[in-house]
């Protein structure tokens, strides 16, 4: 494959039960301590926040408008276009303040991309291995001392992760590949769950002073896209088909516990039918874009647009903004757009 082809937690969370991993309960209590989706760990950009120079433009209310000058604060969600999935990663990570306005020295971070089977990256079923690669870059340059990659798919682990090229590409980036088990799940009280009330959950995800979500963009038969809300599907353990029944209220119940520092979604190659699975180039778009926020509501609402759909397509999206877990109205949001 040719290159060129190719959550610090932003949300209040508190938890009544957590079984298996008292450190990890006891970092989720910290991180609510933090309080609001608006500044954790009082962010601010590292860098400034890239100019309009190469047909940039700031979204603001809905329109578009050139500006001159760097923004004095990070927009809500920034989307880049290239022909490098990698630096695709970088500049929307960039404006969003860098990878150092969620990771610091130290850090323990975990990375988690769609490997839900073992497709070859152009089939746009997985998560592209260059936007992961740069993001577990991205981490250790920020000072992580280590960042592991895992997923849960529905068939072999191992396998799904190597026919990807994301373990080859983790691997070379300096990162680890945790192929996870039964064992490295723990049932998980959820407190603001409508309709799941509790489920086995992957410890590594509380564990983690970071939590990156990296989603691929992609149509799905039941859910109609999946995107980051639905990706969090990847650390839950049991029997997820169960998951299916109410799932649009299911799977906000899952958001309202597991809030992700920073979501990253690829949308370098998107599925445009016969998600989630694929199998046929036909099927496959190349937008060739990537789209970074603090809010996966929001990420997933300007995602929703690479299909020519609206965030009210989407009965979860619509669950989570009226349960005040993100935005769905992006009129109401800065989005910083540019080419990498």
């Amino acid at each position: 494959m040719d290159r060129r082809e190719f959550c610090r937690f932003v949300g209040a969370c508190t938890i009544v039960g957590c079984a298996g991993s008292l450190a990890g309960c006891a970092r989720l209590l910290d991180w609510s301590s933090a309080d609001t989706r608006a500044a954790v760990r009082e962010l601010k950009p590292s860098r400034p926040v890239p100019s309009t120079s190469e047909s940039e433009a700031v979204e603001t209310s809905g329109s578009t408008e050139p500006t001159s000058e760097p923004s004095a604060a990070p927009p809500d969600l920034a989307s880049f276009v290239g022909d490098d999935p990698g630096a695709n990663v970088r500049a929307a990570v960039g404006a969003l303040g860098g990878m150092a306005r969620f990771v610091r020295s130290g850090d323990l971070v975990v990375v988690k991309p769609n490997v839900v089977v073992a497709r070859a990256p152009e089939f746009a079923v997985t998560t592209n291995p260059f936007v992961v690669a740069e993001i577990v870059k991205m981490a250790f340059e920020a000072g992580a001392k280590d960042v592991v990659v895992l997923d849960r798919p529905t068939g072999a682990v191992r396998n799904a992760f190597e026919v990807s090229g994301i373990a080859a590409a983790v691997a070379q980036a300096g990162g680890r590949v945790k192929y996870v088990a039964d064992r490295d799940f723990a049932n998980t009280t959820i407190p603001d769950g409508l309709v799941l009330k509790s489920w086995p959950i992957l410890s590594d995800v509380f564990n983690a002073d970071v939590f990156i979500n990296v989603p691929i963009a992609k149509t799905h038969g039941m859910a109609g896209l999946t995107m980051s809300m639905k990706n969090l599907m990847g650390i839950l353990g049991g029997s997820r088909g169960q998951i299916h029944q109410d799932f649009d209220q299911k799977i906000v119940d899952v958001n309202s516990l597991v809030r992700p520092h920073l979501v990253v979604l690829d949308a370098y190659r998107i599925l445009v039918r016969n998600g989630p699975t694929g199998g046929d180039l036909g099927d496959v778009e190349t937008p060739k874009t990537c789209i970074a926020g603090t809010d996966p509501v929001a990420v997933d609402s300007l995602g929703t647009s690479l299909f020519g759909m609206k965030p009210s397509d989407l009965a979860y999206l619509v669950n989570a903004a009226d349960r005040g877990l993100g935005v769905t109205d992006l009129s109401k949001l800065t989005v910083l757009r540019g080419k990498s």
